[in-house]
């Protein structure tokens, strides 16, 4: 008589004859510590993101989430290391609006990773409007002054941002484009300088972010004057969005960081990444720590924050292509 003993025996014994071996289980992910790629130097605003939100993500996936910083390139080094990693969840990206739906539109044939086909969005983890600054003794003080006087004075104005091509960049832009201004964009390597020569003079106004340029506001050197978001910054409440002034209904336009993993991640991978995001943007205390950095936690599951990012990378690439924007090199 064949026992359930003997069948199992001789199955093995097949297997092994056939030169095969019986399947094993695979491990549960993550067994092993999960790197997360920032592009940007420590300090900068996806490192503080990437430090504040893994160290939570770590007891969620009871592995430790280590944060490495490859900078360069405009942030693409990161990127693209991760696009071409593998899809086994050991491998993530903290990344801004920039290397992920601002760069294919900038750069171009230049580009070493289609973001939109390699990068596989996972959790955003918060929006960043820019500030719209300008000297204290300038005669400006909300949205609507502020494109008053510069329409009365085109051709003379100038405004800084942190670089070409980033969200500050086309903030300045949309604003040329739906206001019918012309506002000289001047570049600077960093946002510290770009708003220290509005408060000094040398340039008109600055689209900053909070951080930058809150010291400056509190010694009464830089006046806010807009945000341009949609609503107003819980951290500036009195300050109106750019888009209430006369004319620039609908205007809007927000840097933000989020978490991205390789193409083609399992399933499970996915969710328990996105569902460890997620529980680590639910703290309070977390959102505390964002919200002091300028940064304005907001959650978003894989299949949204995949329909967010592509409506930004077509919102971006229109005002690059509007403004005629090019990079050199």
């Amino acid at each position: 008589m064949l026992t359930r003993r003997h069948f199992a025996v001789s199955t093995g014994s097949a297997l092994l004859a056939a030169g095969l071996r019986p399947a094993r289980a695979q491990p549960a992910f993550p067994d092993r510590p999960v790197h997360a790629l920032v592009g940007y130097p420590p300090g900068g605003g996806v490192d503080i993101v990437a430090r504040l939100v893994g160290a939570p993500m770590e007891k969620r996936l009871g592995q430790p989430v280590i944060v490495d910083n490859r900078p360069g390139a405009s942030a693409m080094i990161a990127a693209q290391a991760v696009a071409k990693a593998a899809a086994d969840g050991y491998t993530l990206l903290f990344a801004a609006a920039g290397e992920v739906a601002v760069n294919p539109a900038l750069y171009k044939e230049r580009m070493t990773y289609d973001p939109a086909k390699e990068l596989a969005p996972v959790a955003l983890c918060g929006t960043v409007p820019c500030l719209v600054v300008v000297p204290a003794s300038l005669p400006v003080r909300n949205p609507a002054e502020l494109i008053a006087y510069a329409r009365a004075n085109k051709g003379k104005l100038s405004f800084s941002s942190s670089g070409i091509g980033n969200p500050q960049h086309l903030a300045g832009e949309l604003m040329n484009h739906m206001a019918g201004t012309d506002v000289l964009h001047v570049p600077y390597r960093g946002s510290a300088p770009a708003v220290t020569d509005v408060a000094a003079g040398r340039v008109t106004m600055s689209f900053s972010s909070l951080g930058a340029a809150l010291p400056l506001i509190q010694d009464g050197k830089l006046r806010a004057v807009a945000v341009t978001s949609g609503k107003p910054m819980p951290q500036l409440p009195d300050v109106a969005p750019l888009g209430s002034a006369p004319g620039m209904q609908g205007y809007e336009l927000i840097n933000w960081f989020g978490l991205f993993a390789p193409a083609g991640l399992p399933a499970p991978v996915m969710d328990k990444l996105a569902g460890a995001a997620d529980a680590a943007l639910q703290d309070e205390a977390l959102q505390r720590k964002l919200m002091e950095q300028g940064i304005i936690p907001r959650r978003l599951d894989p299949a949204a924050f995949r329909r967010f990012v592509e409506e930004d990378a077509t919102k971006f690439a229109k005002i690059i292509e509007d403004a005629n924007i090019t990079v050199e090199g």
